[in-house]
């Protein structure tokens, strides 16, 4: 329980995915500071496997498809976001607000995810999906910030 609430964050009364991925950011700052940004590519696959086991743990006690206070999906896919942004804090924000926006927003394919993967997995693909649309969005204005454009 304590890794599927990310140590509590997932027990907020409200946006407990936001308070998930806020909880997300200082360990992110602290791998990409100690180990650069293949220790935080490590910590999110460990978080995927661990995200997945916790998860399933905590679907077969629960009737609820995806219990809100499991928030280690968000973990996960907050620190694929920051993976472009590295110690930049203007990227470090926007990963973790493009994050947020296509976890909410949800356009396809998170969209199928979310609504066509059963279990633990369809739990925490919708995540890495949006993960990986945030990077992709970090990246790019990362490279339009550096001057590409």
């Amino acid at each position: 329980m304590i890794a599927a609430t990310w140590f509590g964050c997932g027990l907020a009364p409200k946006a407990p995915g936001t308070v998930g991925s806020l909880g997300a950011l200082p360990v992110a700052w602290l791998l990409l500071v100690y180990g650069g940004w293949s220790w935080l590519a490590v910590a999110a696959v460990a978080a995927t496997v661990l995200g997945i086991v916790a998860t399933a743990a905590v679907l077969r006690r629960s009737s609820v498809k995806d219990p809100s206070f499991v928030v280690i999906d968000e973990v996960a896919g907050q620190w694929i976001a920051l993976l472009p942004a590295g110690l930049d804090p203007v990227l470090f924000i926007a990963g973790f607000l493009a994050f947020r926006l296509f976890d909410i927003w949800k356009p396809w394919p998170i969209s199928w995810a979310d609504r066509a993967v059963p279990g633990a997995l369809g739990v925490m693909l919708d995540d890495l999906i949006a993960g990986g649309f945030a990077a992709i969005l970090v990246y790019g204005i990362g490279y339009v910030l550096a001057g590409g454009l």
